[in-house]
């Protein structure tokens, strides 16, 4: 946890009672142990709530970009789909003026 061994946890709980005494220590502890709880309560709510938001913004950014995907690919093969039809036509009708020879009609 800190860098503490049994030692220095030894020394500080010594150091604890001699200042405290024994009849506050109890209730030291106690209050040290719900402050802690509480910190860990308050960071784990804190943490929640980030990755919430995290998720919920990473999942906008890949709607948006679904939508992006989406939106260019109607108009992208549609456009070239179109062109593509156009080019087909003018090429049958230049090949049924042309003769089977394809140098004029016959």
């Amino acid at each position: 946890m800190f860098g503490l061994g049994i030692p220095e946890l030894i020394v500080i709980f010594v150091i604890a009672l001699v200042v405290f005494g024994p009849k506050k220590l109890p209730d030291l502890g106690r209050a040290l142990g719900k402050g802690i709880a509480e910190f860990k309560r308050a960071s784990q709510e804190v943490q929640n709530t980030i990755e919430t938001e995290v998720r919920a913004a990473e999942s906008k950014i890949d709607l948006e970009k679904l939508k992006a995907d989406v939106e260019g690919k109607e108009t992208g093969p549609k456009t070239a789909a179109a062109e593509q039809t156009a080019t087909q036509g003018t090429k049958e009708t230049a090949g049924a003026e042309k003769g089977p020879d394809g140098y004029g009609k016959s």
